[in-house]
């Protein structure tokens, strides 16, 4: 049997969210999803491949942000380049000093205390809080500011 793909509109930014529903509710409800892609670089749809229209319809139905299916199908062409695995080169490293750029605690400063290449995160420690917290970001959510190696080097222009 053929998959088909299917477009389904969400909230901005809350892909993610929609995505973990969905997916816990397919493994539930051992529905015939085969696979639920978020596309890169495209703000309010996930794309879901299933065997029926009426398979992604239940996958979808009562998910919260959901706002239901497109009603044509996706051919694999037109979402390729969305969806191709692009590798990001992650030039963090530990002890960087780095801005928070998106979030709670945008503009705020912090130290790299750990990096996972492989799930594009990084652990900080906020510089202004009395107890440092480690807190775990998308390496795209922080911008390096400063490398430790620069310290020694670094003058009052940065400031």
């Amino acid at each position: 049997m053929t998959s088909q793909i299917f477009a389904l509109k969400t909230t901005s930014n809350r892909e993610d969210q929609v995505m973990d529903f969905l997916v816990s509710h397919v493994e539930r409800k051992k529905l015939n999803v085969y696979s639920v892609i978020k596309p890169h670089g495209m703000r309010g749809y996930i794309f879901i491949e299933a065997a029926t229209r009426e398979d992604a319809e239940e996958a979808s139905y009562g998910i919260p942000y959901s706002k239901g299916l497109l009603a044509k199908t996706i051919d694999i062409k037109e979402i390729e380049p969305m969806i191709e695995q692009q590798k990001q080169v992650v030039n963090i490293k530990k002890n960087d000093i780095v801005e928070i750029i998106s979030g709670p605690f945008k503009r705020e400063k912090a130290k790299v205390t750990r990096i996972d290449k492989v799930k594009e995160e990084v652990v900080v420690e906020l510089l202004e809080a009395a107890v440092p917290i480690p807190m775990t970001l998308k390496t795209d959510a922080v911008r390096v500011i400063r490398r430790e190696d620069e310290e020694e080097q670094s003058s009052d222009e940065d400031i």
